[in-house]
């Protein structure tokens, strides 16, 4: 199907429904684990469906990858992180949201980037562009505290919010390896303590 082509309504939704299912099945069975034939059924539509919205397996794969990065976007979105508290409340989401999984699957968007990485550089490239977007909410926030005089002069938003993500994808994939949250844990309060040694009022910290 053309990038440039117009959907219908009905045509964007039942496009949206695939690929939203595709994610699903991918994220519970791997890229490698999840056929066309497998989406086509559990999507309910026809084989002329798939083939009209989608060139083929690698070309649906990407859409996934795009759909998996909006996803983990929105969730990281809230809440807003502007403040050592919403930091702190940023860890408590991730760690719940691992614990309400039973710490399988580990990150949407992270194990899919685990398994494409190598499968060919537009892909990779992709996967990178995922995770700019993803740190750049955590810059975002942090630029903002800075710009606030939260963080003394010396911090470096850029620095800190690559550190968060770092910290938190390790963190997620020991979790889902050792089926405890205890690594994310661990990990995301020493990363969160070390932002708040930046903070310029000390007090603030103690009363976040």
């Amino acid at each position: 199907m053309s990038p440039t082509a117009r959907l219908t309504k009905k045509g964007q939704a039942t496009k949206e429904r695939i690929v939203s299912t595709a994610a699903d099945l991918i994220f519970e069975h791997g890229v490698a684990g999840t056929s066309i034939e497998d989406v086509r059924k559990a999507a309910s539509v026809s084989g002329s469906q798939m083939a009209h919205y989608f060139q083929d397996k690698r070309h649906l794969v990407q859409e996934v990858v795009d759909y998996q990065a909006d996803l983990v976007l929105g969730v990281q979105r809230s809440p807003r992180l502007e403040t050592f508290s919403d930091l702190r409340r940023w860890a408590a989401i991730n760690v719940e949201q691992q614990r309400e999984r039973n710490c399988e699957g580990g990150c949407r968007f992270g194990s899919l980037a685990g398994e494409l990485v190598e499968a060919d550089r537009d892909t990779r490239r992709q996967l990178a562009r995922g995770f700019d977007r993803w740190e750049s909410v955590l810059r975002d926030g942090l630029q903002l505290m800075y710009d606030r005089g939260d963080l003394r002069p010396e911090a470096d938003p850029d620095k800190l919010a690559m550190t968060l993500l770092a910290a938190l994808q390790g963190g997620t994939l020991l979790t889902q390896t050792m089926r405890s949250t205890d690594p994310l844990e661990a990990v995301l309060d020493s990363v969160i303590e070390y932002v708040e040694s930046f903070a310029a009022d000390p007090a603030s910290v103690a009363r976040a």
